[in-house]
């Protein structure tokens, strides 16, 4: 259901943040706000604000804002449709009336819903009738007890061609129905149709509410042609907007205690779900198709870094490539992978029945970052032991980088890549004799290697030195905007929520600065210029202040010169700020766009967000963009 931006302000009007978030968080009147320990990262001392004139909640420690509709969201991991549902209800305010076409939609959907629901259960009861003795015999050989078949609805179907067919039809069902549910295979070649699953175990694959939509079957027949199958698409069921095991996951991550977030794994299989939530590790599967771009934008609702755990084999290699391949360009702040690999080639339920939960979930938790994982498979896709293959791979590295929309996590990514590779090759001549220096690269799991750690980029005294060479570099502009800030933080008061959210004025340097700086604001009624550099330097940012003064006076910009007012200088500061705003938001549609060129007016439509975005940063580069005329 779509809802308009007049019917959310309607329930945000009758809604005071404190009182509804109050119901999960203590809060206490600090100020202008409300403020009690975050109910996303464990702490014990509060830093969750709630503003009720601004309609927001502020999350210093995790970093987190957003209205009343992204609280419940976060926390209750609810949709945007149920979070606004249950927010309407609680408000008084009716839900929109709907198009009669989406009605009857809608009753469409129910009604396969109900014949989908009614063909669990069949199923179910199928695995404890005669019929389903040998499929019991393979779960218990697979260590999956009886007492755990309820909660995952395992079921059994029987080889008959229309054992479930005639079921469902005696209960009222059209063949037709069936066939649109996935139920049934109507032949080409015309006839009657057929049950689609027989003499398979059944995985039912829920959608986030727990309600049925499709299924998966195992073949218990090894000459079987196909050992897994799945339903087909339909207007209930979308591989690529589903994840088996979500539902049951979710359950797991909302009964963490406050402060705690529990990993969220990708596996592989129906088992390695099953085996990962009997661990109590949330855990999830795409169904016969690589991760896409929906199922992330999912994972990413629930948990801001999921693991990919993919198999150490070469099609689980595969897999992890393509999957790096196509999250590059969705990467943002807070949105990211990690990766983990079960020890010994084995698959988690392999793990789980072997060794038992604790190694599971330890084996879990040992997990690689995404740049350090792209970086190693670069590095590791062939021998780099000549000039040409080493530009090669730095090449791809920043062909890797220059995949991300996110122009500062682009940056960010193109500087760490690189200092890697600087810190690969130091050491390889500070450490190792000529004669061992051939082949480097030919090592980890992208080729094959078996045995040792995979995925891990060991750590070097070179590297860290380079780490900590790292020098702070800022626009003029972004340091211009800093500096004032730091001068006059009155000036964020109309920004709060942009400025948070642009992780320090769109550089990630300034992220923590940034948010001390807010913190502060939030608490205070009043806060002098004196007391905010006081306070920030006791907390380490002398340094970064430093820089920003000295980047700021190369800017020319009007709001650092002591004979514009301050109404003008703050004027100019908002103005500022939004061209840098519009610029992100410019490159982040850019890099959109250019994902999906179909013809002449994609092309022309991308053309015309360069022309605005260059043009924008020309003003920013060249001062204009401080004047009416400018922006």
């Amino acid at each position: 259901m779509r809802f308009d931006e007049r019917f959310l302000d309607e329930i945000k009007s009758r809604l005071r943040p404190s009182d509804v978030i109050g119901k999960t968080v203590k809060l206490r009147k600090q100020g202008r706000e409300y403020v009690g320990l975050s109910p996303f990262t464990k702490e014990k001392t509060p830093s969750f604000y709630v503003n009720d004139d601004k309609g927001q909640f502020f999350d210093f420690s995790s970093g987190k804002t957003g209205d009343l509709i992204t609280f419940l969201q976060e926390t209750q991991r609810l949709s945007f449709t149920e979070a606004v549902e249950v927010l309407a209800a609680e408000a008084g305010v009716p839900l929109p009336a709907v198009d009669p076409r989406a009605v009857e939609v809608e009753k469409k959907r129910q009604g396969l819903s109900d014949w989908l629901e009614l063909a669990a259960q069949w199923f179910e009861a199928e695995l404890r009738r005669p019929a389903g003795r040998d499929a019991r015999a393979y779960l218990e050989k697979r260590g999956l007890p009886e007492t755990e078949w309820a909660r995952f609805r395992l079921g059994f179907s029987p080889p008959g061609r229309t054992a479930l067919k005639d079921y469902l039809v005696t209960k009222g069902a059209r063949p037709a129905e069936l066939v649109e549910a996935g139920l049934l295979i109507a032949p080409e070649e015309g006839g009657s149709p057929y049950d689609r699953f027989r003499d398979r175990i059944i995985f039912p694959i829920a959608d986030q509410r727990g309600r049925v939509v499709s299924f998966g079957g195992r073949a218990m027949d090894p000459q079987a042609r196909a050992k897994y199958l799945n339903g087909p698409e339909t207007s209930v069921f979308h591989k690529g907007h589903n994840l088996y095991g979500l539902h049951e996951a979710r359950k797991i991550l909302a009964a963490a205690p406050a402060g705690e977030q529990p990993p969220l794994v990708v596996v592989e299989g129906y088992m390695d779900v099953i085996a990962c939530l009997r661990a109590g590790v949330p855990a999830v599967a795409p169904m016969g198709t690589a991760l896409g771009e929906d199922q992330m934008e999912i994972l990413w609702r629930h948990h801001p870094e999921p693991t990919l755990s993919f198999d150490g084999d070469r099609a689980g290699r595969q897999a992890a490539a393509r999957t790096m391949d196509r999250a590059l360009p969705l990467l943002k702040p807070g949105k990211s992978f990690k990766f983990a690999i079960v020890e010994g080639g084995k698959d988690p339920d392999e793990v789980l029945r072997e060794q038992g939960p604790a190694a599971l979930k330890q084996q879990l938790s040992d997990t690689t970052a995404f740049a350090d994982a792209l970086f190693i498979r670069e590095r590791d896709l062939e021998p780099l032991d000549t000039p040409e293959r080493r530009a090669g791979f730095k090449a791809r590295l920043r062909q890797a980088a220059n995949a991300i929309a996110d122009k500062d996590l682009q940056q960010a990514y193109r500087d760490a890549l690189l200092e890697k590779y600087d810190a690969l090759f130091a050491a390889v001549r500070a450490e190792r004799p000529r004669d061992q220096r051939q082949g480097e690269g030919r090592r980890g799991p992208w080729n094959g290697q078996k045995g040792g750690k995979p995925w891990i980029e060991p750590s070097t005294p070179q590297g860290k030195a380079a780490a900590k060479r790292l020098a702070h570099a800022f626009e003029p502009v972004v340091a211009a905007l800093a500096h004032y800030a730091v001068q006059d933080p009155a000036v964020l008061d109309d920004h709060l929520e942009e400025t948070f959210t642009a992780g320090g004025f769109g550089n990630p340097e300034l992220a923590k600065l940034t948010k001390e700086i807010i913190r502060l604001r939030l608490e205070a009624e009043h806060l002098d210029t004196g007391a905010l550099q006081r306070h920030l330097a006791s907390c380490g940012f002398s340094a970064l202040l430093t820089d920003i003064d000295r980047a700021a006076a190369t800017s020319g910009a009007p709001i650092l010169k002591d004979d514009v007012s301050l109404d003008a200088r703050r004027s100019q500061w908002s103005r500022g700020f939004a061209a840098l705003a519009r610029v992100a938001a410019l490159d982040d549609a850019i890099g959109a766009a250019k994902g999906n060129l179909r013809g002449r007016s994609d092309m022309a439509s991308l053309e015309r967000l360069k022309g605005e975005r260059d043009a924008l940063k020309r003003a920013i580069r060249t001062g204009t963009i401080w004047t009416d005329d400018g922006s």
